[in-house]
């Protein structure tokens, strides 16, 4: 599962994010929930959007249910640990990989698939190295999400390369892959479940 996660990606999450997070368990958790909540919301926004693919309708919604599980049960540890749930702002992650995305059909769709599947891929990641770091009940949570992560990326990076038919979208993919590692090595001001490295 992991293997098929690692070998997408272009790097490692640096361990300089690792001890971030380490040092920011509130805002972990905190952005965590935000980041559950808008992966919901981007597959119930394709629901909408993309209405004439069954497949696609049917993987998202299961999504956006897996998605919303997820974030009750953050919010539900942060309760448990008497975590406010402020309002912060997001980090620039998604909104930067997001820039190249084409905004013509059936392009859109893929860059968009191609983005979701990135975002995910990244989570995985990112759960899978800080969990070996965490207290008992949240690496045990961090754990249990590997394989749904894991899944999520899989059908996103499959309704992409439907979307796209018989063109070949590796180029499409880099393209992505490469923000993605530019994102999560770069300097960072404020810590995020997707910011770049932190300068304490």
């Amino acid at each position: 599962m992991m293997e098929a996660i690692n070998k997408f990606l272009l790097c490692e999450t640096p361990q300089a994010w690792i001890e971030s997070a380490l040092q920011h368990p509130e805002m972990l958790l905190i952005d965590h929930a935000n980041c559950e909540k808008k992966a919901a919301n981007t597959a119930l926004n394709l629901i909408h959007r993309y209405v004439n693919d069954f497949e696609l309708l049917n993987k998202m919604s299961r999504l956006a249910r897996e998605e919303l599980r997820h974030f009750e049960q953050v919010i539900a540890i942060m309760e448990q640990r008497g975590i406010a749930y402020t309002q912060e702002t997001a980090s620039r992650y998604a909104a930067e990989l997001r820039k190249p995305v084409r905004t013509f059909e059936p392009a859109k769709l893929i860059d968009t698939l191609i983005v979701g599947a990135v975002i995910e891929a990244r989570s995985c990641e990112r759960f899978a190295k800080l969990a070996p770091h965490l207290d008992e009940q949240l690496q045990k949570f961090y754990l249990s999400l590997l394989k749904s992560e894991a899944r999520h990326f899989e059908d996103y990076l499959g309704l992409a390369k439907k979307a796209a038919g018989d063109d070949d979208i590796s180029t499409q993919i880099l393209l992505f892959l490469e923000r993605d590692k530019t994102l999560v090595t770069a300097e960072d001001s404020a810590f995020r479940f997707h910011s770049g490295v932190v300068l304490n």
